[in-house]
C-alpha cells in the first residue's frame, strides 16, 4: 500500500500553487499577444508583397509596435519594430518584378521613420508609466506610514490623560490636606507640580484635539454668540499670568471708544479657546512692562478680532508658516510652544468660515527704524445674521 507522507494541507498547498498561476497567466497573455503580432504581420506582409511597391503598408506596422509595448518587454518592443522597417524596406527589391521609382523608395523612408518614431514614442511613455507607478507606490507607502503615526500619536495622547488627571487629583488631595498637614512651603511646591502637569495635560488635550480634528473634521456647536464677551471672560482668566509677565491688557472697540457688541453665529467654548490661545501667545510673547492689546472691530460683513502684543516682531520668512503643525518660529521672540496653538486656532477659524491671519505691527513714527513693535494675531468671522449663508463647518 502506498503511503504519502509529509502532505500538506489544502491551504498550503494553494498558496504555494499562486505563484505559478499567476505566471502561467502572465506567460499565457504573452504568448497570445505574440500569435497576435504573427497574425498581423502575416496580414500586412500579404498586402505589402502582392502588390507594387508604390502601394505602401508598412504604415500597418504600427499596430503591432503598439501592441508589442505594453505586454512584451522592451528588448520585444525593439526586435518588432526593428523587423517591421526591415520588411518595409525589403519590398523594395522584393519579388523585383516592378520598376521602383525614387519617390517610392522616399515613402518607404517616411514609414520607416514613422516606426521608429512609434517605437521611441512607446518606449518613453512606457518608462513613463513606470515611473509614475513608483511614485504611486512610494506615495502610498508615505501616506500609509503618516497614518500609522498619526494613529500612534493619537492614542498615546488619549492614553497619557489618564495618569495625568491622576496624578494632579492626587497633588490637590495633598493640597487639601487630605493625607495629613501640609506646611507653607510645601503647599508652594505643590502648586507648582499642579500647575506644571495642568500645563501637560492642556498640551496632550490640545494635540489630542488636533489630531482628531484633522481626521474627523471639527464638530462645532453654533448659536448666536458676542465676541467681546468671550474676549473679556479669557481675559480675565488669564490675568494671573499677565501679571506674573507684568503684562498689561487692554482693550479698543476701534473708532469708538464704547463697548460694542460683536455677533457671530458659532461656538462659544471653541472661540474661547481662540482668543485664550491668542491672548496667551500674546502675554508670553511680550516684553516684561510691555501691553497686550484686544482689537474689536464691527463691520458690515465680517466681526475682526485683533490681539496686538508689546514683543518682537516675526520674519517675512516666517509668516507664512505660522498657523501650520508644530511650527516654532525662529525669530527673536522669547517663548516658545508646541507650535499647536496656532494650528489649532486655523483649524476652529476656518471651521467657522473665517480667517485667521498674522502681521507685524506698524511701528510709531518717532520710533527708530530697527526697534520692535510687536505682532498682530487676527481673525474675521462672518456677522450674524448673516445676508449670505455660512459654509458647511464640516472641514478645517
Amino acid at each position: 500500500m502506498l503511503v504519502l507522507r509529509n502532505k500538506l494541507p489544502t491551504h498550503m498547498f494553494i498558496l504555494q500553487m499562486l505563484p505559478l498561476k499567476l505566471v502561467t497567466h502572465k506567460s499565457a497573455r504573452r504568448l497570445s499577444t505574440f500569435w497576435l503580432i504573427v497574425g498581423f504581420f502575416t496580414v500586412v506582409v500579404l498586402l505589402e508583397f502582392s502588390t507594387p511597391p508604390d502601394y505602401v503598408f508598412g504604415y500597418l506596422y504600427i499596430g503591432p509596435i503598439l501592441l508589442a509595448n505594453p505586454r512584451l518587454s522592451r528588448v520585444a518592443t525593439v526586435q518588432v519594430t526593428v523587423f517591421a522597417c526591415v520588411l518595409t524596406i525589403l519590398n523594395v527589391f522584393v519579388p523585383g518584378i516592378y520598376f521602383v521609382r525614387a519617390s517610392t523608395i522616399a515613402s518607404r523612408l517616411i514609414a520607416i521613420i514613422a516606426m521608429v518614431v512609434t517605437g521611441f514614442l512607446c518606449d518613453r511613455n512606457r518608462i513613463y508609466q513606470e515611473v509614475l507607478l513608483q511614485q504611486a507606490a512610494k506615495l502610498h507607502a508615505h501616506q500609509k506610514v503618516a497614518s500609522v503615526r498619526e494613529d500612534f500619536a493619537s492614542t498615546l495622547t488619549h492614553d497619557l490623560k489618564t495618569p495625568l488627571l491622576g496624578a494632579i487629583e492626587t497633588l490637590q488631595a495633598f493640597q487639601r490636606e487630605n493625607f495629613g498637614p501640609v506646611v507653607p512651603a510645601q503647599k508652594k511646591v505643590l502648586a507648582t507640580m499642579i500647575k506644571s502637569h495642568q500645563t501637560s495635560l492642556q498640551m496632550v488635550e490640545t494635540l489630542l484635539d488636533v489630531y482628531r480634528n484633522d481626521m474627523e473634521g471639527l464638530k462645532l456647536q453654533l448659536a448666536p454668540v458676542n465676541l467681546v464677551e468671550i474676549a473679556e471672560e479669557v481675559a480675565g482668566a488669564l490675568t494671573e499670568l499677565a501679571s506674573s509677565r507684568r503684562v498689561y491688557i487692554s482693550f479698543n472697540h476701534g473708532e469708538s471708544d464704547f463697548r460694542k457688541f460683536l455677533w457671530v453665529y458659532g461656538d462659544a467654548f471653541q472661540l474661547q479657546r481662540v482668543f485664550a490661545n491668542l491672548l496667551t501667545n500674546a502675554i508670553n510673547h511680550s516684553l516684561r512692562g510691555g501691553k497686550v492689546e484686544v482689537v474689536l472691530e464691527s463691520g458690515s460683513s465680517y466681526q475682526t478680532a485683533k490681539v496686538m502684543d508689546s514683543g518682537a516682531g516675526m520674519t517675512p520668512e516666517e509668516l507664512p508658516y505660522l498657523f501650520e503643525r508644530f511650527y516654532q518660529g525662529h525669530s527673536d521672540r522669547q517663548a516658545k510652544g508646541s507650535g499647536l496653538g496656532l494650528y489649532l486656532s486655523r483649524q476652529i477659524i476656518e471651521a467657522h468660515g473665517g480667517i485667521i491671519w498674522a502681521e507685524n505691527r506698524q511701528p510709531a513714527p518717532d520710533a527708530a527704524s530697527d526697534a520692535f513693535s510687536g505682532a498682530v494675531f487676527g481673525f474675521k468671522l462672518p456677522v450674524y445674521p448673516f445676508k449670505t449663508p455660512l459654509p458647511l463647518p464640516d472641514a478645517c
